[in-house]
C-alpha cells in the first residue's frame, strides 16, 4: 500500500518562507512524476509544481520564481521550497505521485498540510 506523508506547513507572514516535504512509502515503481497541488478556501484543487522522472519541472504561473520543487529519487521524497509567500498562497497543499502500475496510471495523494500566509 502506498502512503504519502507530508510535513512542513504552518503559519507564516507575507514575504516569509516555508518548506514542505513529502515522503512516499510502499511499492512505488515506474514513477512518472511527483509534485504538489493546493486547494485555496472555496476553490478547486490546482497544480502548484511538478517534477517529472526526467527532471523536467513545471510550475503554475503564479508561483514561478518564488517556489522550487525538488525530488530525491532514491528516497522517494519530494519537497517544495516556498519563498516570498503571499496571502493568496494560503491553501491546503497536497503531495501527489503518479506512477504506472499493472492496471495503468495511478495517482496517489497525501493527506494535505495547511499553509496560511497572514500578518
Amino acid at each position: 500500500q502506498v502512503q504519502l506523508v507530508e510535513s512542513g506547513g504552518g503559519l507564516v507572514q507575507p514575504g516569509g518562507s516555508l518548506r514542505l516535504s513529502c515522503e512516499a512509502s510502499g511499492r512505488l515503481r515506474s514513477i512518472i512524476s511527483m509534485g504538489w497541488y493546493r486547494q485555496p478556501p472555496g476553490n478547486e484543487r490546482e497544480v502548484v509544481a511538478r517534477i517529472r522522472s526526467d527532471g523536467l519541472t513545471i510550475y503554475a504561473e503564479s508561483v514561478k520564481g518564488r517556489f522550487a520543487v525538488a525530488q530525491d529519487s532514491a528516497k522517494n521524497t519530494v519537497s517544495l521550497q516556498m519563498n516570498s509567500l503571499k496571502a493568496e498562497d494560503t491553501a491546503v497543499y497536497y503531495c501527489n505521485v503518479q506512477n504506472v502500475g499493472p492496471g495503468g496510471m495511478n495517482n496517489y495523494w497525501g493527506q494535505g498540510t495547511q499553509v496560511t500566509v497572514s500578518s
